[in-house]
Order: structure tokens, then C-alpha cells, then sequence
């Protein structure tokens, strides 16, 4: 059903038939049904299509073509959604139970409210069961863009008429793409947001966000220039600040 509160879950997905269908399976399992499932593949060689046709049920849009990346996939998910509401899901990432699209949706029963967030907890790959570390999105607040801070982004969930105003991803960026969007869209302090103090999404460790140190340095990159960009005065130092915070999630997990 399309209307004012459907969810439209997006998934950018490339070679993953390892794993595609147990993210599309947590969507589906979900209570809340006023959903779709906006999969959109990158022109995968391995059975990852395959995967998604056994697995896909009405609710399912999919769409395989080549992009230029997972940003741009994740743009042209956007695009074709029906949704009011937008929400990502990454080919390994799950969702923490079967009442996290009813939450949200409650969230956003009030009208004015442009984004809903939570937490996410991290869990070992090759054991889905151990949560390494969860990622507390308490602590964001527009001021804390500066030090790098961001909600955890599948478990950030907006309104599309927040895409239609502000733009897309910029797909220029390779690992903080979502940063900069979110420093787009909350440094003006206008959009009106709720925070769910509640795991939403248990999410993959070594994802492209979370690769090593290469990885890391990059990222770090990215985000000065997203703040930058958006004429958010920070420093490198400042940024890095945020690890020993980072740090103390083990210690609280």
C-alpha cells in the first residue's frame, strides 16, 4: 500500500547472495506492513539477483543496473520509492526485531517530525549472534557536527519531503557521504527530530565505513571536508576527538 505512511526501505546491493536475503527477510518479518523494499543492484556477476527473486514478495521493487557506487545506488533507490518515509537497509544488516518499522511509524505520526533515529549494534560477521559494540546515537545534537558526530545512519530514518528539499547523497564521496548529508540537513538546527533510545538495526562490522585503518583516515578526511562544505568550522584534531568516546562503547556494551 502507497501512502502517507509507507516506509520505503532502501537496500544498494552489489555481489551479496551470501547474506541479501537475510536482510530481506528482516524487513519482511516486520509487524508493520505499510511497506516497500526498494532493492537496487548494482549489476551483481555472483547469484545475488537470483537470491533477491526467491525472496522477494509484493512489496519488493528491484531494480539491477550498473552506478557508481553505493551512494548513487542508494540516490536512485530514493528516487523510485513511494514512501513518505525513508530508510536504508544494508545487504548485511538486519533489524533488532520484528517492531522496529511500528516504532518508527508511531514516531512519525506527528506530522512535524522530519527524522527518527536510533541506535545500532555492531556484530562479528562470521557470528551474527555476538555484538561487538553498539553505537549510541544519544549523544547527537546539530552542535555536534563540528566533532564529527552523526546518528547511526540505518538507523536514521527521514522524511522524503527532507530529500526533496535538501538534495541527495553526493556521490563524489566515498565513505562519508552520509555525514555530509546529515551536516546539510541538520546544521540550520530547523529539522524537528526524535531520538529512540533502542537498538533499531544490527549491523555487520568491516563494512566500507569500518574497513581499517585506511578506511578510517579516509572517513576522517571526508568529514572535514563535509563540514567544510557546509561551513561548519572544525579541525582534523577536533574530529579525531571523538575515538576515545568511541572507545567506552566496548566498555558499555
Amino acid at each position: 500500500m502507497v501512502g502517507i505512511d509507507t516506509i520505503s526501505i532502501i537496500t544498494a546491493v552489489y555481489n551479496r547472495a551470501d547474506c541479501i536475503h537475510l536482510a530481506m527477510k528482516s524487513v519482511q518479518l516486520q509487524l508493520y506492513k505499510y511497506y516497500e523494499h526498494v532493492v537496487i543492484d548494482g549489476g551483481s556477476t555472483d547469484s545475488t539477483l537470483k537470491r533477491v527473486c526467491d525472496y522477494a514478495d509484493y512489496r519488493t521493487l528491484l531494480v539491477s543496473e550498473s552506478d557508481q557506487g553505493i551512494y548513487d545506488a542508494i540516490n536512485k533507490g530514493i528516487i523510485r520509492s513511494s514512501g513518505e518515509i525513508i530508510g536504508l537497509m544494508h545487504s548485511d544488516d538486519v533489524y533488532a526485531n520484528k517492531h522496529v518499522l511500528t516504532r518508527v511509524a508511531d514516531a512519525f505520526a506527528d506530522s512535524d517530525v522530519d527524522a527518527v533515529y536510533g541506535d545500532v549494534a555492531f556484530f562479528h560477521p562470521q557470528s551474527p549472534g555476538k555484538i561487538i559494540r553498539r553505537y549510541r546515537s544519544d549523544r547527537f545534537r546539530p552542535e555536534m557536527l563540528d566533532w564529527g558526530w552523526m546518528p547511526a545512519h540505518t538507523a536514521l530514518f527521514f522524511r522524503k519531503r527532507v530529500f526533496d528539499q535538501y538534495g541527495l547523497y553526493k556521490i563524489d564521496y566515498r565513505i562519508a557521504a552520509d555525514f555530509e548529508f546529515v551536516a546539510r540537513v541538520f546544521r540550520s538546527g530547523r529539522l524537528r527530530s526524535i531520538y529512540l533510545p533502542e537498538v533499531l538495526v544490527h549491523m555487520s562490522s568491516g563494512g566500507i565505513s569500518t574497513g581499517g585503518w585506511r578506511s578510517t583516515i579516509l572517513l576522517n578526511q571526508e568529514v572535514l571536508r563535509a563540514c567544510r562544505e557546509n561551513n561548519i568550522d572544525t579541525n582534523m584534531l577536533k574530529i579525531l576527538t571523538k575515538y576515545p568516546l568511541k572507545a567506552l562503547e566496548f566498555l558499555r556494551s
